[in-house]
């Protein structure tokens, strides 16, 4: 059975590399959950998963000077450094950058996942938080208003250029490689084209892990998804948060949970989500609390005064849940781009409209560039609820050869697959 196995990965890598037109799907692909929602939530098995080093050689840092006269609000305090993460080898390797998915940062899971596998195929690791991300918004977002993915490009491509700079150890680099996933994926694509502007890294590869299409659709998607699935509606919000709340705080007690990340609410999932309302409901609920983290930080950051009043200058001991309530019960990523980001892009671009404004921050805009950028490649799911009709389909007309679309696994719940994994690699190493 293992040498068939072997023989079967064999034929798949070979067709992947030797392919020119989409092939479709793989022969036989293994991952275990066959429902998106329940992947997206349980990611990966242990015993399915990629194997992977537990400890590898990693320094954490903090930059104060992306933006060094920025009067950062005192409410943000913790905040005014940028933190990120870099992997090394002690001798001469490629680097790839990684940008992580929507409100997620550096030290993410799904980052230290993809760290640990960059690093043990010989890469240097260097790790990014999104820049929805409160930290990235306070330290290094030149708007304080990410959502705008050509803006969101280049302020990565800033913090990545000043990174490169201030390195001690150029002479250790030889290569330069991106990826990113979810919304990092995205991005990723638009930094690329970028550098075939500024040419500083001149990337060799560049993977997108489940992106979106279009980032304002997506999101609008994920709101959805904890709008219309909370029992009795948006009215129940309340018991819906009371419910999840409980059952994650006894899991804590037991030890089960590191931090307030979306593993920590997704860990309570088989106890206290028995319909398939709910899992979707959590997916939304938890997207909802990234976009809480970010209309807030944005809010205050540009003194807007959408969610706190104009001009109120928060302590760092002013409590924050009334804030956290308002923004929970509205409309959500809408929201903020009608009442927040739009509004301050249009006082600059009085024609601007705003589905001109939505539609340049998908990948359409650039599909010139994807479609003949051959270091340009694609993994993504069938069953990827974040993509509308057609998107897969536009994604393997675009993309060629360099499209692998796997048929389940959700959004993003199959990356630590031991299969995914292996792609992953061998798309950057041959």
């Amino acid at each position: 059975m293992k040498m068939i196995k072997k023989l079967q990965y064999l034929l798949l890598l070979c067709s992947l590399l030797f392919a020119t037109p989409y092939t479709g799907q793989a022969a036989s692909y293994d991952y275990p959950i066959a429902d998106p929602i329940e992947a997206s939530i349980l990611s990966t098995p242990k015993k399915d998963r990629a194997v992977l080093p537990e400890k590898i050689r990693v320094k954490q840092y903090q930059t104060l000077d992306i933006f060094p006269y920025r009067d950062v609000p005192v409410v943000f305090w913790y905040n005014e450094k940028l933190r990120y993460a870099v992997a090394y080898h002690k001798k001469k390797a490629p680097v790839i950058f990684m940008i992580a998915g929507t409100g997620a940062g550096y030290d993410s899971a799904k980052m230290k996942m993809m760290q640990r596998a960059f690093f043990k195929a010989g890469f240097h690791v260097v790790a990014l938080s999104s820049p929805t991300h409160p930290n990235f918004i306070v330290s290094a977002s030149s708007s304080g208003m990410p959502g705008d993915i050509r803006s969101d490009a280049a302020d990565l491509y800033n913090v990545m250029e000043k990174m490169l700079q201030r390195s001690k150890k150029k002479d250790l680099i030889s290569d330069f490689y991106l990826t990113g996933y979810s919304l990092g994926g995205s991005q990723a694509a638009f930094v690329a084209k970028l550098d075939e502007e500024r040419k500083v890294f001149n990337f060799k590869k560049v993977l997108m892990i489940n992106p979106a299409l279009n980032i304002y659709d997506s999101a609008v998607k994920l709101d959805k998804m904890l709008v219309d699935n909370i029992p009795g509606g948006m009215d129940h919000f309340d018991d819906f948060y009371t419910k999840l709340i409980n059952n994650i705080t006894d899991s804590y007690a037991q030890g089960d949970f590191v931090d307030l990340s979306y593993d920590f609410f997704y860990k309570a999932y088989d106890e206290i989500l028995p319909s398939p309302e709910d899992g979707k409901a959590l997916i939304g609920f938890a997207f909802r609390i990234s976009l809480t983290n970010l209309l807030f930080t944005s809010d205050v950051m540009t003194n807007s005064g959408y969610i706190v009043p104009k001009n109120l200058k928060l302590s760092r001991t002013d409590s924050l849940t009334d804030y956290a309530k308002v923004i929970s019960r509205g409309n959500g990523f809408a929201d903020y781009v009608q009442n927040i980001i739009y509004p301050a892009f249009k006082a600059g671009e009085p024609g601007l409209t705003l589905r001109e404004f939505v539609d340049r921050s998908s990948l359409r805009a650039i599909e010139g560039y994807l479609k003949k950028s051959n270091k340009i490649g694609l993994v993504t799911n069938m069953d990827d609820f974040i993509l509308a009709d057609g998107d897969v389909e536009y994604f393997k007309q675009v993309f060629g050869s360099r499209a692998k679309i796997y048929p389940r696994g959700g959004h993003c719940g199959n990356m630590d697959y031991k299969d995914n994994v292996a792609y992953m690699i061998d798309f950057f190493k041959n």
